[in-house]
């Protein structure tokens, strides 16, 4: 697929507030038998469901406006969470209900709603991710590329590396190499910026579409802008992470 011509002059006046894509929609099925009755998002951590946490975090970031994307008993976390004045944000949501669309597919979705802004964020609903989101929401504004993954230097510590990073854009994206390359020494950190123009013309509509593949082509294309976070990321999709992330959290009560 060749992007370059298409998008790599796609630069448009872009707002300056912040909005990001929450994808909550999976099974959870690494998390059974806790998620055979509750989505993944509404897992108890320190008594509380992680997407209270996710968005507390979100808001202190001052990240204002917030769209989750649900599927799988995607109305319990719409009955807890609501418009989101609870933390001080705005809250909407798009429910896929039993169609799931893949990552990909389900941020079409939302764009089909209409709700997209020229430029957002996108993140998952089981990751926990201490950040500067206005930090990394200004660096993605002011790149020329069309979309922007956030990466952390691995050496395959915490899961399989998948990303190649020159300091300024990611190079090489790929979580299907069974020969990696040496300087692949990268992480997917689980943030990302993109336009909307990227998504309405590189997604079909209404298929499962894999966010992974898209990150694939444009870092070929040489249009995958980077940005290397020092921090680990936390995540709930294993029963490691949430002790890991209870943990975290904890320390910051101390």
């Amino acid at each position: 697929m060749e992007l370059k011509s298409s998008l790599s002059n796609q630069v448009s006046s872009s707002p300056a507030l912040a909005q990001i894509v929450i994808l909550a929609g999976g099974l959870g099925t690494r998390l059974r038998p806790i998620t055979e009755t509750i989505p993944k998002a509404m897992v108890p951590i320190q008594g509380k469901p992680f997407v209270h946490h996710q968005l507390d975090l979100l808001a202190k970031n001052e990240i204002r406006d917030i769209i989750l994307s649900t599927g799988y008993l995607g109305q319990m976390i719409q009955d807890y969470v609501g418009d989101g004045q609870k933390w001080g944000i705005q809250v909407r949501y798009v429910d896929e209900g039993k169609h799931l669309r893949g990552t990909g597919g389900a941020i079409r979705f939302v764009l089909d709603q209409g709700l997209l802004q020229e430029r957002f964020l996108v993140t998952y609903g089981d990751s926990y991710l201490p950040v500067a989101y206005q930090k990394i929401w200004q660096e993605f504004l002011g790149t020329a590329e069309p979309a922007l993954m956030t990466v952390m230097k691995n050496f395959e510590q915490w899961d399989a590396s998948n990303a190649c990073f020159d300091g300024s854009k990611v190079t090489l994206y790929d979580k299907k190499l069974k020969t990696k390359p040496p300087e692949m020494r990268y992480i997917d950190f689980g943030l990302s910026g993109w336009s909307k123009t990227t998504i309405a013309t590189e997604i079909p509509k209404d298929e499962k579409f894999d966010l992974a593949d898209l990150f694939h082509t444009l870092s070929v294309q040489n249009l995958l802008a980077g940005y290397e976070i020092q921090e680990r990321f936390y995540e709930i999709g294993s029963a490691q992470g949430i002790q890991d992330l209870e943990k975290y959290l904890d320390s910051r009560l101390e």
